[in-house]
């Protein structure tokens, strides 16, 4: 009789959450709807950044154009400026993923030990920041009077390499997908804090490593926040700022026609160069991604549940 309950227990589990191939079909469809949704426009961009721009003052936006040009591609990359933006958005997204996941990474450790005395006290303390923001003011006066970072590369950096949020996924990762036999017994070979973190936690620890990295990557090079603080250089301006720009204020491409090599700057393509700047600004994601696709789902679940 216990057999039978558990048989149909069983079974009860194994139907919960199924669902009927009529609801699976609708469902696809559904999802595939919201993906197509979400492509169409970007597509639309694509294509408009190949467009030539006396085209789509006369007919507009379509998706097949009755010219082609690359014109707009080849203005962007003759512009020192917005090349060097790409140049130095590159730079800050990748020096602050390495800080970042390195900071975050180290920190989490420490709060994952439970031998460690103040880990009670660092796991509130890093929670405020959470809960209250020291807000605009409170930041530029840290970053620009106390640090002395206006018009330097770090104030580009330093403001995002850190989030209480990635450090609590890293912890909890850490607390369910690490051994603890397996550090004690590092101890007791003789292995010290440093050797463990490199040879035992990082590399038991790629998936959760690999979803912070993605969020910081993400964020980095999608800031123009920071630049618009801290930054009043021409020298220094990362390309998400420049798009901003772009956008806001058509004439900031007119303004700069004598560095693309133009005559007059109502012959500028300016339509066509903002998309071609967009796609330009997301390829460097849609190349990244792939990368950390395989990690993302299971470092997101695992370091998001607390045992």
């Amino acid at each position: 009789m216990e057999e039978k309950k558990q048989k149909t227990l069983g079974e009860s589990l194994n139907r919960f959450g199924r669902v009927s191939r009529k609801s699976n079909r609708l469902i696809t469809c559904f999802l595939g709807l919201i993906t197509l949704l979400s492509v169409i426009p970007f597509f639309l961009v694509v294509i408009i950044s190949f467009t030539d721009s006396e085209t789509i003052q006369k007919t507009g936006y379509r998706f097949i154009p009755d010219k082609w040009s690359l014109e707009a591609y080849r203005l962007i990359f003759e512009d020192g400026a917005v090349f060097k933006s790409f140049g130095t958005t590159l730079f800050v997204t990748i020096a602050g993923t390495i800080i970042g996941v390195f900071l975050m990474s180290t920190f989490a450790y420490t709060l994952s030990r439970k031998n460690y005395a103040y880990r009670g006290f660092l796991s509130k303390y890093s929670i405020v920041p959470m809960l209250f923001s020291g807000g605009i003011i409170g930041n530029y006066i840290v970053i620009v009077n106390i640090l002395g970072l206006r018009n330097s590369i770090w104030s580009l950096i330093l403001p995002l390499c850190m989030s209480t949020f990635s450090i609590m996924i890293l912890r909890t990762f850490y607390q369910m997908s690490v051994p603890e036999a397996l550090i004690e017994s590092a101890y007791m070979d003789g292995a010290s804090e440093w050797t463990i973190y490199f040879k035992i936690i990082l590399p038991l620890s790629l998936p959760g490593l690999a979803t912070i990295a993605l969020f910081l990557t993400l964020g980095y090079w999608n800031d123009w926040f920071s630049a618009l603080l801290y930054i009043d250089s021409n020298k220094i301006v990362p390309l998400q700022y420049l798009l901003m720009k772009m956008e806001t204020n058509i004439e900031f491409i007119a303004n700069n026609a004598g560095k693309m090599g133009m005559t007059a700057s109502n012959s500028l393509p300016t339509e066509t160069i903002k998309m071609a700047v967009v796609v330009l600004s997301t390829a460097p994601i849609l190349i990244a991604y792939p990368f950390f696709q395989k990690y993302f789902i299971g470092g997101l679940t695992v370091g998001a549940v607390k045992e």
